[in-house]
This record gives structure tokens, sequence and C-alpha cells, in this order.
């Protein structure tokens, strides 16, 4: 009788059941087990885990809350999509398990360019970058630190475009810059030093270099070229830590605090820019705000207690989203691409010193991005703004234009602006706009010397020195030698017998604004 004979048929049944049940335990398990890992491994891509080193993450946790993409998870961004992208971001990270409790980190933390995925894979998932997006009027509020606050805007058109055909009446902007093959090359980690560029439009090549770099053709050759995408300028969307004064002008222009109690622009720029030990001395400070009103305005601290308490409130956590002690993190931490004022951003590459081999300049006119800002003193209406985009006149076509356009100011130049106080600030007219001339840019360079010994004119004095201005009216146009020849009464130097007319109209400016002209 065989083995199996010899177990009762009962048994038999009750074993095949015991195996059937075990393995169905098994797969119970395993599936359950299976749901867990996935439940896990999806927990530690969310804010909620990033941020449970709290002291380490408060700088991207909290910036990410107040940011556009609030509702988007971590890892949407800094994982992407894919399986095996998963496994590689995890397995690389596990390294933070000891690093940060034991303080292996840096104050504040790099961003991890290296690591980051290309837009296409990650911005796309929700973005589409051939959306046409008409252009966009921004209006900025600036307060001055003085009794009144005093409030100047300005009006900005952005022109930001797409990759589709425009509409009619709308010419390329921003987002020509990924509609085209850009590429380029950084020479830091940070991608802020960029002195070669390469764009690819219209069936052509060419190649920017600034004047000033060092690069033989075998480094060129050899470092690594990148495209230009989303992330080149959205560098710090999820992450913007604000300027201060720029973060309490939104609050004073949203209303969040009182724009009519005196001097509290000044008193908020104070008390938000200064270095702080920590969060608990720094929300120490900021409350002896109140004590600025008890000492100085002791009506409206009796009568108002209640707006002094909201912008006491409101300081402290404009300083909680502005300064992080722990990490030594404020917005000077991180550059931010977008603009050009207190970082590189666009003047990376449109810095007025970047060069083709046929001479031309990588162009850095402002209206290739936004219109001319329009500035509204305090007081004042804000200007009507056209939105439509015109054609730019033959006169500034040049690559150069930016740099040549203080050396040619002549007495044409009012056929199509007002030209009262050229190249001042105090917006008496289109040529003295104190969003333009008002500003240091510290990161654009027309005054390179290569540059400039291509634009500046042949003056007989020290460059740097602008010739005497002109006293009187060129109401008839600029023909100086009626009186300024060299056989009349006030003759100009004999070494000016080589200038043209419109040459003594350029660098003599006129100091009145002409009332006539001859033909008109």
């Amino acid at each position: 009788m065989s083995k199996k004979e010899q177990i009762p048929e009962e048994v038999r049944k009750h074993s095949t059941v015991a195996v059937v049940v075990a393995t169905l335990v098994v797969v119970a398990f395993l599936f359950v087990f299976f749901l867990g890992a996935l439940r896990v491994l999806q927990y530690t891509e969310t804010s909620a885990f990033c941020g449970l080193c709290h002291n380490v993450m408060d700088p991207e946790v909290t910036t990410h809350e107040i940011s556009p993409h609030a509702n988007v998870e971590c890892g949407t961004c800094h994982v992407g999509p894919g399986t095996w992208a998963r496994i590689w971001y995890h397995a690389r990270n596990v390294r933070y398990v000891w690093r940060y409790p034991l303080g292996q980190y840096e104050k504040p933390l790099p961003t991890p360019l290296s690591t980051l995925r290309p837009a296409q894979v990650v911005c796309e998932q929700c973005h589409w970058p051939a959306k046409f997006y008409p252009i966009q009027l921004r209006t900025l509020h600036e307060y001055a630190p003085d009794e009144a606050n005093s409030l100047t805007r300005m009006e900005l058109p952005m022109k930001v475009g797409s990759s589709e055909e425009k509409p009619e009446g709308y010419g390329p902007g921003i987002h020509w810059h990924i509609e085209e093959a850009v590429y380029y090359i950084a020479t830091d980690e940070n991608r802020q030093q960029i002195p070669w560029v390469q764009v690819e439009t219209d069936g052509e090549t060419r190649e920017f270099m600034a004047v000033d770099a060092d690069l033989t053709q075998d480094q060129l050759d050899r470092t690594e070229k990148r495209r230009m995408d989303c992330m080149d300028c959205h560098n710090r969307v999820t992450h913007i830590i604000q300027r201060p004064a720029d973060a309490l002008d939104q609050a004073l222009a949203k209303g969040q605090i009182a724009v009519d109690l005196p001097y509290i622009k000044e008193q908020g720029t104070a008390v938000l820019t200064q270095t702080y030990a920590s969060q608990t001395e720094a929300m120490h400070q900021i409350a002896a705000v109140a004590n600025f009103y008890r000492t100085n305005y002791p009506n409206i601290y009796a009568e108002r207690p209640d707006d002094i308490r909201q912008a006491v409130d409101q300081l402290q956590r404009l300083y909680q989203w502005t300064q992080f002690p722990f990490m030594n993190a404020t917005w000077q931490s991180y550059p931010d691409n977008i603009g050009h004022r207190y970082f590189p951003g666009c003047f990376r590459c449109h810095d007025g010193k970047h060069v083709d081999a046929q001479g031309r300049v990588l162009r850095t006119e402002c209206r290739l991005c936004h219109a001319i800002p329009q500035v509204a003193h305090p007081g004042e209406p804000l200007p009507g703004v056209s939105l439509a985009v015109r054609e730019i006149d033959p006169s500034h076509e040049s690559t150069l234009w930016l740099a040549e356009h203080p050396y040619t100011f002549n007495n044409v130049c009012d056929d199509c602006h007002t030209v009262a106080n050229p190249g001042g600030a105090d917006d008496s007219s289109f040529c003295s706009n104190s969003a333009c001339h008002g500003i240091e840019w510290t990161y654009l360079d027309t005054d390179a010397e290569a540059i400039q010994a291509r634009v500046r004119p042949n003056w007989p004095i020290e460059f740097g020195e602008r010739p005497p201005a002109v006293q009187h009216p060129l109401d008839i146009g600029p023909v100086c030698d009626r009186c300024h020849g060299r056989d009349q009464i006030l003759p100009y130097p004999a070494d000016h017998v080589p200038f043209s007319m419109d040459d003594c109209a350029g660098c003599h400016l006129p100091t009145e604004e002409p009332s006539a002209r001859l033909g008109r």
C-alpha cells in the first residue's frame, strides 16, 4: 500500500485546505505589505514627511506653503513620474536619515540643481508650454519710509508669449526662450555666471561670448552645454524668499497693515531687515514697534490699538516668511532668476556684453520682455498704458542700442518721445523715467570697455565727462556752424572740424526743450 493510500481521505482533504488557506494568507500578507510599502513610499514624497526635520527644512516648507504650488506635494517636482526614478531618488536620499539628526548639512541648504529632472518631465505634467499668454499688466506698489508712507506705483506690461502662432498685434515674448533652441554654458554651480550662449533660430546658429570671458575653444568643446528650459528662469517658483521691503509693500497694498499708520513702512523695514539670533528674539523686537506709537503718537496708540496690533502680527508673520535664523537663510541666500534687479537673472545673458562673431550683441533692450515702465508718483493717477505691440523705429534696431543711446540723443528724438531732462529720473518726460534711470543696474555691463570702444563718440576730452550743454533751444535743427563755425563769433575748437552737425547735437545736449522745428 502506498503512503498516499495510508493517509485517510479526510486528513488529505484537511491538508489541502490548510495549504490553500496558508497560500491565501501569504498572498494576502504580501499584498497588504505591498500596499503598505507603496503607501509608505508615497508618504515619503509628501510635504508632511519632508517637513518632519522641522528646523532644517523650515525655509523650504514655509515658502512652499505660501507659494503657487502649495497644494503640490514635494515629490511631484523633486522626484517626478516613473518607477525607476522613484527608486533611484529614494535610495539616494536615504543618507539624510542620519545626516540631518547628526547635523551633517550646510546652512543654508544648497539648491539641488544637479538632481532636478528636466522641466519637460516635471513641470509639463501640469503646465502646457504651447498655451498663448497675452501681455500681462503688472502694477507694482512701493511705499516710502516717510510719515505718510507715500505710495509710488509702476505699471509694467509683461510680454509673456507662447510657442503658438501669435494673434495679430502680439510679438514674441519671454517664453521665446523655450520655444527656440537656446543653449548655454555656466561656470558656477548655481548657473549665475554664463559666459557663452548659443541660439538656433530661423535656420541660423549664433554663438555669443562675453567680451571678458577667458574660455578657450578647447574648454568650450569639453564643457557641458545645457538647453534652456523653464527652471532656468523659474528656479525659485515654489521656494521664494521675498525681500522684506517687497513683502511689506505687498502687505500694505493688500490692506493687511493699515497704510495710514505714520512711518509704518520705515518701522517695519527696520525690524524686518535686522539680523536676530533666533525667531524668539525677532518676535520680541518686532512687538516693540507698538512702543514707537506709544511714545511718538500717543493719540493713535490710544485710539487704534487694533490696527497697531494687526500691524505687529503681520510684521511678525512677514519675518517668519523672509528670515530663518537657524538655517542662516534670507532672501539673499538663493538667487532668483526672475527679473534682473537684485540678482543677475536676465542679465546673466542679456548683460550688454555678449557678442557673436559678426559683432552683434545679445540684445538688452527693455522692450524685449516688457514695455517701458510707467510711473505714478504719490497722489498721481496711474497712466493709461497701451498693450499694443508697436513697430520699432529703424534707429533703434542696432544690437548695441542700449549702450549707444546715451551718446546718440539728438534733436530728432522728440519726433517720438518727450525729451525733457534726458537721462534724468524725475519722470517729467519719456527720457527721464525713474524706473530706468533712477536705478543702479548692478548686473548690466554696457560700460564694459570693449563695448564702449565701439559706441562712444570721439570726444576731445576724457571719457566720462559730458561736453557742456547747449544753453538754448535747438529751434532750427543742428546748424551749429551758423554761430559756432570757425569764422563765427563763438567758434568751435579746431579739433571739432571733422564732426558733423548731428555729432554736435549728440554730445552737447540742449538744456531746454525745443520749441519748434523747421518743416514741422
